[in-house]
């Protein structure tokens, strides 16, 4: 399943910026890739800089990372409940309450990695077990219309964002 496969009202607009970011290939593969290269890249950043704050109020690196754990973990569940067939209306999340209260900063950056990775392998595995009829199924995430396979988009893309945003402005 690539890019070209998606069709924009499998999601919100919100999410077309992250969508944007996907890049071309499999998007099963891409989600398998970024892991490592995710992992890799965090691992060069000086442990000095993983609790810096740009500016007044926004996340530190750790956070971020949480963040992502956290937001996979959410979007996991969604396409879950959307491949089942649950016809249950998912709830959005408040992401500043989940950071806020995340205690990233007491982490070290070894034990935020192995939990990105095991949730990323979780991840995966969900994916990988659909089916091509699962990929399609829909349901209502924020009360608004998303697929199966806009949510694996979705988390690829919203790591890149969140990449970019630590490339160019904490580093």
């Amino acid at each position: 399943m690539t890019i070209n496969d998606l069709k924009p009202d499998e999601y919100h607009p919100y999410y077309q910026p992250y969508v944007s970011k996907v890049g071309q290939g499999n998007v099963l593969d891409i989600l398998k890739n970024n892991s490592e290269l995710v992992s890799s890249f965090l691992n060069t950043i000086d442990q000095g800089k993983l609790g810096f704050r740009y500016a007044e109020g926004k996340w530190t690196i750790k956070e971020i990372v949480l963040h992502l754990i956290d937001t996979e973990r959410i979007f996991a569940y969604r396409a879950l409940c959307i491949a089942r067939k649950d016809k249950t209306d998912l709830p959005g999340f408040d992401q500043d309450a989940y950071v806020v209260n995340s205690q990233a900063d007491t982490r070290s950056i070894k034990s935020l990695l192995w939990e990105y990775s095991t949730v990323r392998s979780a991840t995966v595995s969900l994916f990988e077990s659909f089916d091509n009829q699962a990929w399609m199924h829909s349901g209502v995430s924020s009360e608004n219309r998303l697929s199966v396979r806009a949510i694996a988009f979705i988390i690829v893309g919203h790591e890149n964002h969140h990449l970019e945003i630590i490339k160019a402005r904490y580093l």
